[in-house]
């Protein structure tokens, strides 16, 4: 009988599978599900381990028989020990099947009976071994599975590799994984099977780490740290999970510029060499894990005299890697000189920072490292950290600065000026800039535990709501808090009233309410002479009316671009820039937002503004992908997306962003994905204005997917919804002709008309040319579902030109497909698939790759209707004159013999909505089935 060895994982360790490791493990999986081997391989702690027990128990089923071996490296000197994992339990069912030397020589090594090595007994046992497998495979396919193959002992490495050599077809499966530094796996894959695929585990990215630590339950730590972890760590997942255990197991956080703290674990894995470098070399390797970009000659200025032939002693243990295109000075891996620092005592570590404070050549690394050196506070420590600060932040270095500033403020004397909580909240507001909320926000909390002066609590209250984000409700507490705060003071008003136009719209969903807020905030900033506050309150302004729809809206930006401008509000994603481009966008000024978005995304890059970058990011896929360069907008989607989930900003909007790119240029499955994400953010924070635009991109998402019905819910409840919102201008979602295009397919062309009309009335008032466009588009398809397809035709040749010359690729495109189907099912045309020549054309100039499978199926539907008769047009039987239009049009289609999918694809409708019309027909006519209708077609043919 045949031992299965059982390789169920507990159930904690399947979740982490798929943090990060989605795409090596399908690969994976398609490679053992062709029947071929998989070796994995990469450095210790990749999680090598845990994707090939994963891989073994989602497997696994498929082999009759599953073998197993683990090595050690205190046991990789015994022979054979590896060889008796994996026969030890079968040996009595293979024995009988094996030659009597083969056998007799295996069992010797199996058992230890017997003196059996591999220069006495070295063909049998590899032929013993050869043969065992083939034996197991005659039963069934076998998965050999081997963890840690580096341990392997040497006469059961050699006697494997020489049988999976020689295997063949034969149904046996490697599944191994080695431990190595770079690409250092050829020895293993020349003794793998010839088909074995080698799959490389890289370090995880931030965003993953931060997964995988909050899955094991280390969800409370502040991004910054979870930022260091990462850093530290190298995207190892052993080392990350051990580092945020310790930091949990912590009673008190690292504060800034002290190391994360490293466990005995991590230390003694890495450290472990430095018991053979001298007590000068370690100091040397202290100053250099002290600095931030550590070069020889750094080293030298900082005394450490022989530092060449000390670091390259440590390079040969391993603990440095050499550099030969450049000077500097770099660790083998981040954690060694994590280790090394946090091992050190205080004493020798201020003594590092005290000689590179005088060594570093950068006034901010100087600085840095002088207030690591010093103790208690000192007023010229902390006004030299202060410009330190400064200068980070003209940089575009705001995560310095922040750091900076906390370091300034411990170095504050309590009655310095100025005062310590004022570095704090400095630093809070460079920590937003930074995307690094969560630090922000604790900073903010601290400093409202005992701030008094007005000023600094509005400032407080200030970073605790941009901290929250669109989660605006969750800070609902802190408006009346703030205006208590602030008094009469009209500066320090404007500031809370225009946080509170932003809670009148993304909470109660009220542009009115919201616009005047702004408005208000505007006029109360200007009579307190805060030209900051006041642009930003009136971009917001203009941009709550140019969503609207309200007249006013180009004079507002005009009045928001008035100077004095302000550096920081010109590029903030908020500011006048961002209103000024969305005004663009839906004035269908597409070249002007492009290089308009394009400037803005640079200058925040440059000024290290993260939560910009986030929404401008988006906004310029936005831009290509209305300009239809849907293969640029996907990639820029794509990391906007990234970018979101690795900072935590702007998560639910670049989702959305991202459907409507996967719907157009990538994958649909994804994109239904990505929208409901988006949606069940939105809703999640009680944002009304970005749940709208995520059920728009759903029902985009699920048109393209052929899902008309689903197409028809979402967009019906974004219609309810933006009717709530007071939103009338069509430019700002431009789902409106998806729905009537939806509405058309299953069977309600009334209610898509009434869309079109409703529309059409806003996109004249506000002349948006290219939502015209598109609603005509739109009627057209409602006149083809009539029967009216000479005007159809009329209408979407004008649209398609009218598209083009305005810059809309993929709607052109779009149109162009619709015109093709048209008049390939037009009564009477000739069908075939040179009609969507042009639509292929125009969808592959945009790398459109689900519009352009769309257009292949169409194509080949035509193709295989052009093998049929040409369908005959007739008049309606008199029978049918009771019946609705739509009702006889499918009547009268049935009885010219037309099928169901035939009817649909001809009247712009599913293949559902004729089925539910049918049975509407067989009641009001008094029949029971389609061949009643022909009945009565011959019946009248007879007359």
């Amino acid at each position: 009988m045949t031992v299965r060895r059982d390789f169920k994982e507990p159930a904690r360790c399947r979740p982490d599978l798929v943090i990060g490791r989605d795409e090596l493990y399908a690969a994976a999986r398609e490679q053992l599900t062709r029947g071929g081997s998989v070796l994995l391989h990469g450095p210790a702690g990749i999680g090598k381990s845990t994707v090939l027990r994963a891989l073994a128990a989602d497997y696994g089923d498929a082999a009759r028989t599953v073998l197993r071996c683990s090595a050690t490296e205190s046991e990789s000197h015994l022979p054979f020990l590896a060889l008796a994992d994996l026969f030890g339990l079968v040996l009595d069912e293979i024995s009988d099947k094996l030659p009597a030397a083969q056998r007799t020589a295996l069992e010797s090594a199996l058992t230890g009976r017997g003196e059996s090595t591999l220069q006495r007994d070295g063909l049998a046992l590899r032929l013993a071994v050869l043969s065992a497998l083939r034996a197991l495979a005659a039963a069934g396919p076998v998965l050999l599975v081997a963890d840690d193959l580096q341990w392997l002992d040497s006469a059961s490495a050699e006697l494997l590799g020489f049988a999976a050599r020689r295997l063949g077809d034969t149904p046996v499966q490697l599944l191994c994984a080695v431990r190595t530094e770079g690409q250092e796996y050829d020895r293993q894959l020349r003794a793998s099977p010839p088909d074995t695929l080698a799959v490389r585990l890289n370090p995880l990215s931030r965003a993953q780490v931060s997964a995988l630590l909050d899955h094991r339950g280390y969800s409370d730590l502040p991004r910054s740290t979870m930022r260091e972890i990462h850093r530290t760590s190298g995207g190892n997942p052993l080392f990350a999970l051990e580092l945020g255990r310790a930091l949990g197991e912590s009673p008190t956080p690292p504060r800034p510029g002290e190391p994360l703290p490293v466990p005995t674990s991590l230390r003694a894995l890495v450290l472990s060499r430095l018991d053979m470098l001298s007590a000068e070399a370690r100091r040397t390797l202290l100053v250099a894990s002290a600095g931030a970009r550590p070069t020889l000659a750094l080293l030298h200025a900082a005394g450490r005299e022989n530092a060449e032939a000390e670091t390259a002693r440590a390079a040969e243990l391993g603990l440095l890697t050499t550099e030969p295109e450049g000077p500097a000075v770099r660790f083998a891996h981040p954690l060694i000189s994590a280790a090394l620092y946090a091992e050190a005592p205080a004493q020798e570590r201020r003594a590092a920072h005290a000689a590179l404070s005088t060594a570093a050549s950068d006034p901010i690394e100087r600085a840095r490292n002088l207030a690591l050196a010093t103790t208690g506070t000192d007023p010229e420590v902390s006004a030299r950290l202060a410009e330190a600060a400064a200068l980070s932040r003209d940089r575009g270095a705001p995560s310095v600065a922040a750091s900076l500033g906390l370091l300034a403020a411990r170095h504050t004397p309590p009655d310095g000026t100025p005062a310590p909580d004022q570095h704090r909240l400095q630093a809070a507001e460079d920590a937003i800039t930074a995307g690094e909320v969560d630090l922000a926000r604790e900073i903010a909390r601290e400093v409202l535990t005992r701030a008094t002066v007005p000023a600094d609590r509005i400032r407080a209250w200030e970073v605790v709501i941009e901290a929250a984000g669109q989660a605006l409700g969750d800070v609902d507490a802190v408006f009346p808090q703030a205006l208590a705060d602030a008094g009469d003071d009209p500066r320090l008003l404007a500031l809370v009233h225009y946080h509170l136009a932003w809670r009148k719209l993304i909470v109660e969903g009220d542009f009115s309410e919201a616009r005047q807020e702004a408005a208000h905030a505007a006029e109360l900033a200007a009579r307190g002479d805060d030209r900051r506050t006041e642009l930003m309150a009136l971009s917001f302004q203009s941009s709550t009316e140019t969503l609207m729809g309200h007249p006013n809206a180009p004079a507002t930006i005009k009045q928001a671009m008035k100077e004095p401008q302000d550096p920081y509000v010109a590029c903030h994603h908020n500011g006048v820039g961002a209103a000024r481009f969305r005004w663009l966008m839906m004035s269908d000024q597409l070249a002007e937002a492009r290089s308009t978005i394009t400037a803005l995304l640079r200058e925040v890059r440059r000024r290290g503004m993260v939560e910009s970058e986030v929404h401008f990011q988006r906004f310029l896929a936005e831009t290509e992908l209305r300009s239809g360069h849907c293969g640029r907008a996907l990639d820029l989607a794509r990391e906007s997306l990234r970018l979101a989930r690795d900072s935590g900003i702007g998560l639910g909007a670049s989702a959305m962003l991202a459907s409507l790119a996967e719907a157009s240029g990538g994958d649909v499955d994804r994109a239904l994905e990505l929208a409901r994400e988006a949606a069940g953010r939105a809703e999640e924070d009680g944002d009304q204005m970005y749940l709208s635009r995520a059920l728009a991109a759903l029902g985009h998402a699920q048109l393209v997917a052929g899902d008309a019905a689903g197409a028809v819910g979402s967009l019906r409840r974004v219609r309810e919804l933006e009717a709530g919102l007071r939103i009338t201008d069509p430019a700002r979602g431009r789902w409106q002709g998806d729905l009537a295009e939806a509405l058309v397919l299953v069977g309600e062309p009334g209610e898509a008309q009434d869309v079109i009309d409703v529309t059409r009335e806003h996109a004249l008032r506000l002349d948006r040319e290219s939502v015209l466009a598109v609603l005509d588009r739109s009627e057209a398809m409602v006149r083809a579902a009539l029967g009216d397809h000479e005007a159809a035709l009329s209408r979407l040749t004008s649209v398609q030109d009218r598209l083009a010359k305005l810059g809309y690729g993929l709607e052109e495109a779009r149109a162009a497909f619709a015109l093709a189907r048209l008049r390939t099912l037009r009564p009477g045309t000739a069908l075939g698939p040179t009609s969507y020549d042009e639509a292929a054309r125009l969808f592959r100039r945009c790398r459109a790759l689900p519009w352009l499978r769309q257009v292949d199926a169409a194509a080949a539907e035509g193709a295989a209707a052009q093998q049929l008769a040409v369908v005959r047009q007739q008049p309606p039987s008199d029978v049918l004159e009771g019946l609705a239009s739509m009702e006889r049009q499918v009547a009268a289609l049935v009885m010219e013999g037309a099928t169901n999918r035939e009817i649909a694809a001809r009247l712009f409708i599913s293949v559902k909505t004729v089925e539910a019309t049918l049975t509407r027909v067989y009641r009001k006519l008094g029949i029971r089935s389609r061949v009643d209708i022909v009945r009565l077609a011959a019946g009248r043919h007879a007359k």
